[in-house]
């Protein structure tokens, strides 16, 4: 187990990738302090008719449907594998959580991975985990304004105040590119960090200007009588792949077995959702809190099997660009899985 403040003291004269991952490192002891799953070792290789305990860091969203879909369906039980899942606020919490062996596999976007992978965490990729459907006006993620709001298009939001939920993340990345391509310019935006369910209040009291939102909160938004300016997910890549399941590189090398049966598994958890709407709202209310309402109305993403290699290389370009990365150069071909 980690101790505190042992790690800063070995590494904190040396460059900011050590003093990042010593930072990742730091903050999954304290995760593994709280949840289930053996902290540091990989996940045991079960034997014929045995079961292996896997837990995995999710974040109570949408997103994630397929994998409580899953498990209720029992297709993680028939590769052997028990199913826990430990909730997370988001990839801040997740990304440690899986490097210190307090998670097997977590969840989390495209981008945030890349930027640890930049920064030399050694993590990987394993298997699909969400997608935008590619449909403007039915697609579960977009920039919201108030109905009366002079702002008509992307190219308007250039020069306005914007609410995302994570700076230098996959929120402003696509956006910047959805106003690109409209004709304005990203560099004159204004980027503000609010929570999700922050953000209405924010757009209503006219702290903001416009606010990204996914579902469910996209629903309620439209809901409310707001208008929306962008489908950013759409404007970035044709069914951009948006966020993904991943473990440690030391799991993924010393038990590539779980991997695989890991990846079958929620391969066909995906696939089951994407053909079972009814189910996939259904599901929702078991791990988190949702208005019937809101619940019967918001437009799902999607789930595909395969991960889009080209849009997952335009995010990086993209991020690239905007200096989410700093000098660092992301490599997408170590981050994901080899077919």
């Amino acid at each position: 187990m980690l101790r505190r403040g042992s790690i800063p003291r070995r590494l904190a004269s040396r460059g900011p990738a050590t003093r990042y991952l010593a930072a990742v490192l730091i903050a999954g002891a304290t995760v593994a302090t709280t949840a289930c799953g053996s902290a540091n070792e990989p996940a045991a290789v079960g034997g014929p008719g045995e079961i292996t305990k896997v837990t995995v860091g999710v974040i109570p969203i949408v997103d994630v449907a397929p994998i409580y879909l899953g498990k209720e369906k029992g297709f993680f039980r028939e590769r052997g594998i028990d199913l826990q899942m430990a909730k997370a606020e988001g990839g801040a919490a997740i990304v440690p959580g899986v490097v210190s062996g307090s998670f097997d596999f977590g969840f989390s976007n495209i981008v945030s991975l890349l930027t640890a992978q930049t920064k030399k965490v050694p993590i990987q990729v394993v298997a699909s985990g969400v997608a935008s459907t590619g449909e403007a006006g039915l697609d579960f993620g977009a920039v919201v304004v108030k109905d009366n709001s002079p702002i008509k298009s992307a190219e308007d939001l250039a020069g306005k105040k914007i609410a995302i939920n994570s700076l230098k993340n996959i929120g402003d990345v696509t956006i910047r590119e959805s106003v690109r391509k409209a004709g304005g310019d990203p560099s004159r935006i204004t980027f503000v960090q609010l929570a999700f369910p922050e953000m209405l209040p924010a757009l209503k009291a006219g702290n903001v200007d416009a606010i990204w939102v996914v579902e469910p909160f996209l629903a309620s938004a439209k809901g409310a009588g707001h208008r929306i300016v962008s489908w950013n997910f759409v404007d970035t890549a044709k069914e951009l792949t948006i966020a993904a399941y991943f473990t440690s590189t030391k799991l993924a090398q010393q038990n590539p077995d779980l991997v695989a049966r890991f990846n079958e598994a929620i391969t066909e958890s995906m696939r089951f959702a994407n053909g079972q709407p009814g189910q996939v709202r259904g599901v929702l209310p078991s791990y988190m809190k949702i208005d019937q309402v809101v619940l019967d109305s918001m437009t799902l993403p999607n789930w595909p099997s395969q991960i889009n290699r080209e849009s997952v290389d335009k995010l990086a370009s993209l991020a690239k660009a905007d200096g989410v990365f700093g000098n660092a150069e992301p490599n997408v071909a170590t981050l994901l899985p080899q077919t």
